[in-house]
């Protein structure tokens, strides 16, 4: 299960070191920790990291098919979790040594800044390809954070991009060597902690008003809508 530490004035939020697919108990413990770390006493950064081979992969499809009555509660969790990362009062980096697929790879587009690994590990949006259209709020916050030619290819080809694809299209902020994925992303965090919280909260609910109104419009966002 996801954890949380600090290093200095930056939090840690480890997903895990599993393939940290998003169902209820998972979701729940992480917005838990973000809530956590927004709460603290300032300065504070966050940067979201996991360990193995993989960052995350996404929705637990196998919990969803399971548990299908419970799916459009289920949504608006994952879509709550984008939002508080969006408008969270301070900088947020995504430290991604892994693969990062589907609403992973949201997680991290929701994110300030992302430091991927450059030599393996994938980002991508394979909703195409595994017949799950976007919702509403994730195609708004995919085209907010992504150029619209990188947004239009990863949305409607499901391309795997490597860390160096990634860094050249801004889809990622830098890609570098495994062992410096974690300390670059925290260097990043620290280098904004001093930054108001208010402030920046702020800002970003301004930048991203539309993302957040559609994240968190459970009509819109209804399954099967």
């Amino acid at each position: 299960m996801p954890t949380l530490s600090r290093e200095g004035d930056v939090f840690v939020l480890h997903l895990g070191d599993d393939e940290n697919r998003f169902n209820p108990d998972w979701v729940g413990a992480v917005t838990e920790l973000l809530d956590e770390a927004a709460a603290a006493e300032a300065p504070r950064a966050v940067v979201l990291s996991a360990s193995g081979k993989v960052w995350s992969n996404g929705l637990d499809l196998e919990w969803i098919g399971a548990n299908v009555d419970r799916l459009d509660g289920f949504v608006t969790m994952v879509h709550e979790l984008l939002a508080r990362t969006i408008v969270f009062p301070g900088i947020v980096v995504a430290a991604i040594q892994g693969h990062c697929f589907a609403a992973g790879a949201m997680l991290a587009l929701a994110a300030d800044q992302r430091v991927m690994r450059a030599d393996r590990g994938f980002f991508c949006l394979p909703e195409a390809d595994i017949n799950i259209p976007f919702t509403p709020g994730m195609s708004a916050l995919i085209q907010a954070k992504l150029s619209a030619p990188a947004a239009h290819e990863a949305m409607t080809t499901g391309r795997r991009f490597g860390g160096a694809d990634a860094a050249s299209l801004q889809i990622v902020d830098e890609a570098v060597a495994e062992d410096e994925v974690l300390p670059r992303a925290i260097e990043r965090a620290a280098a904004h902690v001093g930054k108001s919280p208010d402030v920046l909260r702020t800002i970003k609910e301004r930048m991203y008003p539309g993302v957040v109104a559609m994240l968190r419009d459970r009509e819109a966002n209804r399954f099967g809508s």
